[in-house]
């Protein structure tokens, strides 16, 4: 293999760096508006980047339940005056994480199921199941949200937990099954027969061999269903009124008066963290799994 000139190793670096810089700065800019005083946010003489004096108020309105208008009275004339608790996100972070884990726990539990299933057991139309399976992601949202509101709504769930648990476990399930299948796939099926030949059970095969074995892949796929519960906005828009998940309670932050881009950004910023440190922590698993086993360790 013919060995890459240093020139053209830094131009690669050189390019990777500024692409990553590209998508990162709109996270940085919201990150950066959080802690900006309204004064600084917008302002008619141009834009202000860090000549302004840093403010967790924003924080303290949106994680702690402060009242906005206590919080700003010397600071803000025009905004933050529509209701002086409106703007708490605790309940809605907890409403996150309720629906988050409680989706990514079933996604995850019957997708490793049906991806053991479906890599292990060959059966008639097997491949047919996985295609249909990959289509239903395919499919979106505002397609079918008009008939789950009404389903939801005959069948008592419409404005509950369980309902919206149940919503993005749907959402979810397809992708938890096609990357669980990749990393069972990776693992020999020698080893199956090995321990069937030793006495075990079809279901012992899989609870002690196969689960310890994929408890990484179980692992990203656990954290890529909560991150995509945890970003929801339609289904929880409109299958819930007094349950507000993040992505919703943040749109209620748009005022007759303007919108509250500080605490927006507070919220949204805050929402993010969780994000990245899952990703973080799984993001080699991850990787193998998006690519459908293409890549072998």
């Amino acid at each position: 293999m013919m060995e890459q000139s240093r020139p053209f190793i830094i131009a690669r670096y050189t390019a990777a760096i500024l692409i990553v810089m590209i998508f990162m700065f709109p996270i940085f800019w919201f990150a950066l508006t959080s802690i900006k005083p309204i004064s600084a946010v917008f302002d008619k003489d141009g834009v202000i980047w860090f000549d302004f004096v840093p403010t967790m108020e924003n924080y303290r309105v949106t994680l702690l339940g402060e009242s906005s208008i206590d919080v700003n009275q010397n600071t803000r004339s025009d905004f933050g005056t529509s209701g002086g608790n409106s703007y708490d996100g605790r309940g809605s972070i907890l409403s996150s994480i309720i629906v988050a884990v409680g989706s990514t726990i079933l996604s995850a539990g019957m997708g490793m199921l049906a991806a053991y299933g479906l890599s292990r057991m060959n059966f008639r139309g097997s491949q047919g199941l996985l295609n249909w399976i990959l289509s239903q992601r395919f499919l979106p949202p505002i397609a079918i949200i008009i008939p789950l509101v009404f389903i939801f709504h005959d069948m008592g769930l419409r404005d509950t937990y369980v309902g919206l648990i149940i919503a993005h476990t749907l959402i979810n399930l397809p992708i938890a099954v096609l990357l669980m299948k990749s990393f069972i796939d990776d693992i020999p099926v020698d080893i199956d027969h090995a321990a069937m030949i030793d006495g075990a059970t079809r279901w012992q095969v899989f609870w002690k061999v196969i689960l310890p074995m994929s408890k990484g892949g179980l692992a990203a796929t656990a954290v890529l269903c909560f991150i995509f519960s945890w970003t929801e906005f339609l289904l929880a828009l409109f299958l819930t009124s007094s349950i507000r998940t993040i992505p919703v309670k943040i749109t209620t932050f748009v005022t007759s008066t303007g919108s509250e881009w500080g605490y927006i950004s507070a919220l949204g910023t805050s929402a993010i963290i969780p994000g990245f440190i899952f990703i973080l922590l799984v993001q080699n698993h991850l990787v193998r799994g998006l690519t459908m086993g293409a890549i072998k360790d």
